[in-house]
């Protein structure tokens, strides 16, 4: 299988309906936002081809291909707010796989290190990343891949009954 990283340029009705698709999935949801409560999972939160546009204007999105099928996104934000270490020119990154196909098949480790190297052709200091503490695979892949904890943010989001911390890790890329 070739993974590849494609840089969307633009926002269209196919990409954000895909966007889409994948932020309401029922199977995924608890893993890519965080909710205050059993109900918010159900909510389904909708990107516009504007507000992807408005969204491309702050982030660097790349489409994540395995083989010729689009099967996630990753993306990074210079210096966001959000940040557990303000750094100057620090990297916040978001991943999704959102087909099924895509998971546990390499795939984000493949788009981390695609996307590590780019990051690091351009100067990029450090990558931080939140996940949550019950997604144990995930966490499992930011370490295996040189990811470091650095902080927890306690009751962050709600799932399976109960609050789960946002584990914060980092990776120094200089």
């Amino acid at each position: 299988m070739t993974i590849s990283l494609v840089p969307l340029k633009e926002s269209s009705v196919d990409i954000v309906e895909t966007f889409n698709r994948w932020n309401n999935d029922p199977a995924i949801v608890h893993l890519i936002r965080p909710v205050r409560s059993e109900e918010e999972l159900t909510v389904e939160q909708n990107l516009t081809v504007e507000s992807l546009a408005e969204r491309l204007q702050t982030h660097d999105i790349f489409l994540i291909y395995a083989d010729d099928h689009l099967v996630g996104e990753v993306n990074v934000m210079y210096d966001a707010a959000h940040l557990y270490r303000q750094e100057p020119g620090s990297a916040w990154l978001g991943l999704v796989i959102g087909e099924t196909e895509g998971r546990g098949r390499g795939v984000g480790t493949t788009a981390l290190n695609l996307l590590e190297e780019r990051l690091r052709q351009q100067g990029t200091p450090r990558i931080e990343l939140g996940v949550f503490a019950f997604n144990e695979a995930a966490h499992r892949l930011y370490e295996k891949l040189g990811y470091e904890e650095i902080a927890r943010i306690e009751a962050f989001t709600y799932w399976n009954g109960q609050f789960w911390a946002d584990i914060r890790m980092e990776k120094r890329l200089t």
